[in-house]
Order: structure tokens, then sequence, then C-alpha cells
């Protein structure tokens, strides 16, 4: 690959802020996604993800027809750059969680495959930033690479699914938390920050209380939302824990008492990975309900 080209997938990534119907193979820059266009067949548009506000780039190893480019919904994203062989998306304010856009692509040579389909599936907090496409066969190193990258992650599940055995087997309560090694001589700190975060307006849920955890192992954040008068009833689908520097913890649980019903409260704890070291600084707290576009964002969570 050309200097000039690397240099503008790291530009992307760092624009940015980090079950596919098309071919999938690691990609050449860490954090990107790749795609591989196989000639003799069409298949169905891959899934992206996007998101508003952030960017999405993609690079392909063929010129493309600048022309040729359709978006669906152009005019609800505020930026859409199309270079020699790339392509850079930025979702608006405009547009809705779940809502999807379909990008066709062509490609200037003409030759198979002529073009390439994505279908954008706006979410409200996370975006690919960088997507990889393309054209013809792998070389036998590649596949030796897939092979590598497949073992890899095989050993990442199979770590994964003998600590969620651990967990199951573990008892309950004080106990579990010792069998589990998630305390050590300082147990587990706990710090109000309800006067420090800073809650963005407009969702219509308001936290009245703040506190956040830290064990040896692991973060929580534990907030009571309130839902304001003539609000429907909310239920928290996911959450993201994002640090200043753009680095997301690993978010393992989210559990909420019940359903926030009309002008009452709820309790909500979020649960992440993080070491001591890793949990430093201040994070932004991001969370989404279920089947909706309403979204709760606190600024500041510091841990002790």
């Amino acid at each position: 690959m050309p200097s000039s080209s690397f240099f503008v997938l790291l530009g992307f990534l760092f624009a940015s802020g980090a079950a596919v119907a098309q071919a999938e193979s690691p990609s050449t820059v860490p954090g990107a996604r790749r795609i591989e266009l196989a000639p003799d067949e069409a298949p169905p548009p891959s899934e992206i993800s996007v998101s508003p506000g952030l960017s999405s780039g993609f690079y392909f190893d063929s010129d493309l027809l600048r022309e040729g480019i359709e978006l669906e919904g152009r005019e609800r994203f505020s930026l859409v750059d199309v270079g020699q062989a790339t392509l850079r998306l930025v979702p608006s304010s405009r547009v809705i969680p779940g809502e999807t856009f379909r990008l066709v692509v062509r490609f200037r040579d003409g030759a198979a495959p002529v073009s390439a389909s994505f279908l954008l599936r706006v979410h409200p907090a996370k975006a690919e930033p960088l997507v990889e496409v393309y054209r013809g066969k792998r070389t036998i190193e590649a596949y030796q690479q897939e092979a590598r990258e497949a073992h890899a992650k095989l050993l990442i599940c199979q770590g994964e699914n003998a600590q969620l055995s651990a967990e199951h087997d573990a008892p309950a309560g004080l106990t579990g938390l010792i069998s589990t090694g998630a305390l050590d001589e300082s147990g587990v700190a706990s710090r109000v920050v309800s006067k420090d975060v800073v809650q963005t307006a407009g969702s219509g849920l308001e936290a009245t209380l703040v506190q956040s955890f830290r064990s040896k192992k692991g973060v929580a954040v534990e907030l009571f939302l309130k839902l304001k008068s003539g609000a429907q009833p909310w239920s928290a689908k996911g959450a993201l824990l994002r640090g200043r520097a753009g680095t997301d913890l690993k978010v393992i649980r989210v559990w909420q008492e019940q359903p926030i019903p009309v002008g009452g409260a709820s309790r909500i704890v979020v649960e992440a990975e993080a070491t001591a070291a890793a949990a430093q600084g201040a994070f932004s707290l991001k969370l989404w309900e279920e089947g909706g576009p309403r979204t709760v964002t606190i600024s500041n969570v510091t841990f002790p």
C-alpha cells in the first residue's frame, strides 16, 4: 500500500474519535474492518454502524466512479467526502437510531465486481471508524494471516467462557466477590459524584444520584434515573463508558431494577472491566433505550 494511502487510513481513524454478508478478513490497520468482494457473486449489502456526529471512513483498493455514488437520504448527512479511492461519511443530528440508509459505490475500471453495496444502520453511540474494501482473490499469506487471527480470537473466547463459567458457579454476595478474586485488601471503594457530573439535557430523564465504585478487577456506576412528567416509560438497552482519550471500557453488564414508569424513578447499574490504571481520569457514560432513540449522557464520571 502506498504510504499516502496509509496516512489517509490513519486520518480516518483519528477523525472518528473506534452477521456480514460479504467476506471479511483481517485489516491492514488495527481497529479497522475489512470486507472482500468476490468477482463472481453479488452478495447482500454489508451492514455498517454509523452514529450522529461521528466519522465513518471507507478505503477501497480501486478508484471510485465519483458520479456513481448513491447514498439514500444524502441530505441528512453533514459530510459526504468522496476521494479518489476513499469515502468519508458523517451523519447529522437529524438521523434516528435504528434507521438505515443504503449506500452503493461503483468502481471506475468497470471490472467485476463493478459495484459494492452497504446498509448504514444508525446507532445512538457507536460508529465503525474505518472499513477497508478489497476486490478479487486473497493471497495464501492472507489466508494464513486469517487463520492466525481466528486462532487468537478462539483463545480469547475460551478465556471468556472460562471466566463466565467461574462466575456462574461462584456463590452470591460477599463470598462470590472473594471467590472470583474481585476483592483485594482495599475491598470495594465508592464515591458519590452527583455534584460533579454534567448531564446532557433534552432526554426527558434526570439523574438524581450518581455513585461510582471500583474493585480489583472493574468499575461500576450506580445511578437513579427519574422520568419527567409526560415522557414515555424508559428501559436501558446498552451503555458506553468512554474516557477523555477516546478509549472505551469493556461494559460487561447493564442492570436495571425495573422499567422507569411515567413520573417515577429506577436504579441502573453499569459494570465494566478496568484495571486501576485504566479507571483513572474522567469518563462519559452514555445509555440508550430499548427500541427507541432516547439516550442519557452523563459526563465527568470519576472512580475512586
